[in-house]
């Protein structure tokens, strides 16, 4: 398979790899073995890690994983430090390093950020977990035969919604396939808010421009690159050719959103909108789970499901699937450093103990080889994987965007739009020159 692989082949390569299980995955000598490579493959000399991530979601997950690897290698001292959610990571993470305050383990969202940090950026080839990966998923931070990333996962968006109120509204989820039914479905809906006890039909956080400038967008630009995050970084012009498309979902889900989306965040959208039941859908993906299953275990394992994201014209049943984002080594810091932080990253994906944190704890769909099927603990990353066995399926190609354009000029101006400040054409003709600006 073409290390350039584009989304569709990453993701049939990902069924593949969780049709089976590993031979000797969990069996006592594995655990024995891993369990004495987590402590040797360390130096003796004590070692601090500073780990400075973004995905909030896990942050709790993280840190249990930490003590544990901790207690079992005692001369390693791992700081966890998370910026995300409503919070630029981009930002805070150039701010961290300018302060002097250098982490020994950062994330980096794909090839636009391998080109930005590549200076900092330590070759990890030579880990287990690299080895692991799944085939395509990483095209995106390699370079020049080098891969500078480990992937976190593999995660898909949709439209997640209530069971419950679907029910209640007489609408069934699996017969919605198209953009137009979708819009009959939010018709309904809406028609019925005052039975149904919602607010509205939708939670649009329409200031938080990495849902709209990065997630929203990818919808609509991914099939003008293929679904190919390289083609995209190599992309001197975006033409926007479903600009008409990404305008229809937007406007749907800001006139049948809670007001005002231009400061609905994140936080407001998952947990105190959808999560209390007073709106029927959201779009995320399937990290907003362990945030869900805190705050209610039986709606999340019950009453949630993820509908397809509608790209009229394209693909109407299917779901945006890639890695989010991928964790990088500090090459600035000492040659221990480098190593313990490789050895954390290897313990963490392709040992036993990491492995069943990596699916339990954190609920991810792994990126990685030796896991099952069976492994993936929640509906959402279930539903991700059956859509991608059916090859309902379409590639991320944000991460392939130039620096700061999805968030800063994007997603700036969708909030703007939904504020009637800003014209919809004007909107797309300053996208298109600001890319254009940025590549030359």
């Amino acid at each position: 398979m073409s290390r350039s692989g584009k989304g569709i082949a990453l993701l049939l390569v990902l069924l593949m790899a969780f049709s089976v299980l590993i031979s000797g995955c969990g069996s006592k000598s594995t655990d024995q073995n891993n369990t004495s490579q987590s402590k040797t493959e360390t130096t003796n000399k004590s070692v601090t890690l500073d780990i400075f991530q973004f995905k909030v979601e896990i942050k709790d997950a993280l840190q249990n994983a930490i003590n544990t690897y901790m207690k079992e290698n005692p001369n390693v001292k791992i700081n966890l430090e998370t910026v995300g959610g409503g919070q630029d990571y981009g930002a805070a993470l150039k701010a961290k390093f300018n302060s002097g305050s250098e982490p020994a383990i950062f994330n980096v969202g794909g090839p636009q950020d391998v080109a930005t940090w590549k200076p900092k950026l330590a070759d990890l080839s030579d880990t287990k977990a690299a080895k692991e990966a799944i085939n395509g998923t990483l095209t995106g931070v390699t370079q020049d035969g080098k891969i500078y990333g480990l992937p976190f996962d593999l995660e898909g968006y949709g439209l997640i919604y209530n069971k419950q109120i679907f029910n209640k509204a007489g609408i069934d989820p699996s017969s919605i396939k198209t953009f137009d039914a979708l819009v009959n479905a939010v018709k309904t809906l809406d028609s019925k808010k005052k039975e149904l006890g919602i607010e509205a039909v939708f939670a649009f956080p329409a200031k938080e421009t990495w849902v709209t400038g990065l997630h929203l967008s990818n919808a609509f630009l991914s099939p003008e690159f293929d679904g190919d995050v390289m083609k995209a970084f190599n992309a001197k012009t975006v033409e926007f050719k479903y600009a008409d498309a990404m305008k229809q979902m937007i406007d749907l889900q800001n006139k049948y959103s809670v007001q005002p989306t231009a400061s609905l965040d994140y936080s407001t959208q998952v947990e105190k909108l959808f999560g209390t039941g007073k709106v029927a859908m959201i779009q995320q993906g399937n990290w907003v789970y362990p945030t869900l299953e805190s705050l209610d275990k039986n709606f999340a394992e019950n009453d949630i499901g993820m509908l397809p994201y509608p790209v009229p014209g394209y693909k109407e049943d299917s779901y945006p699937e890639g890695v989010p984002m991928y964790w990088a080594v500090n090459s600035n810091k000492p040659a221990e450093v480098q190593k313990a932080a490789k050895d954390f990253l290897d313990w963490l994906y392709t040992s036993d103990e990491g492995k069943k944190i990596v699916t339990q704890q954190f609920k991810f769909v792994p990126a990685y080889n030796g896991y099952s099927a069976d492994s993936i603990s929640d509906p959402l990353g279930m539903q991700l994987f059956v859509a991608a066995s059916q090859g309902k399926t379409y590639g991320w190609v944000f991460m392939g965007y130039p620096n700061n354009w999805g968030q800063n000029v994007l997603g700036a101006d969708i909030q703007l739009y939904v504020n009637g400040s800003l014209d919809w054409n004007k909107l797309i003709d300053h996208a298109k020159q600001a890319w254009a600006d940025a590549r030359k």
